[in-house]
């Protein structure tokens, strides 16, 4: 059987519906798991917006070696990865991951470690604006810890 990667980096918002009719239903799937991330307000301080900034070509090589590492893992179908780039403001959808499986534990499993990874190891840069400054986002510990839980050969 074969299987879809579909990778997007792109301004434009994205429909988790249209999304899910293209991921496609295929035969011996029956498990199809979806992350949506969106901007959430700042704890103290009140966001005005998110920047998010990319490396044509690496980023979009790089989401694909993640879900290449992903397919080494668990037996997977279709894949669908849409990353925005550009200005947003809080509530606006960033990301959405899409995997499909025959069983839901290898897509739910699948799912989260590309996020990990998308996280931790895709080119992006973030620059949040608040009502007191503008400052770029280093990597957090947290995204750092969850990434790292999937060395282990058991995970």
């Amino acid at each position: 059987m074969q299987h879809s990667t579909r990778i997007k980096v792109q301004q434009e918002d994205f429909n988790l519906a249209d999304e899910y009719a293209a991921l496609g239903n295929q035969a011996g799937c029956g498990a199809i798991v979806s992350f949506i991330g969106s901007v959430r307000e700042l704890a103290g301080d009140s966001l005005l917006s998110m920047t998010l900034e990319h490396y044509p070509g690496m980023t979009e090589k790089s989401l694909l070696q993640i879900t290449e590492q992903a397919r080494q893992r668990w037996p997977l179908g279709n894949i669908t990865i849409i990353h925005r780039i550009g200005t947003l403001s809080v509530n606006e959808q960033i990301v959405l991951v899409l995997v499909s499986s025959a069983h839901r534990e290898a897509a739910f499993r699948a799912c989260e470690f590309i996020m990990d990874f998308l996280k931790t190891r895709a080119p992006f840069w973030k620059k949040e604006q608040t009502t007191a400054a503008g400052y770029w986002v280093e990597a957090k510990d947290s995204d750092n810890q969850a990434a790292q839980r999937w060395s282990s050969p058991e995970s």
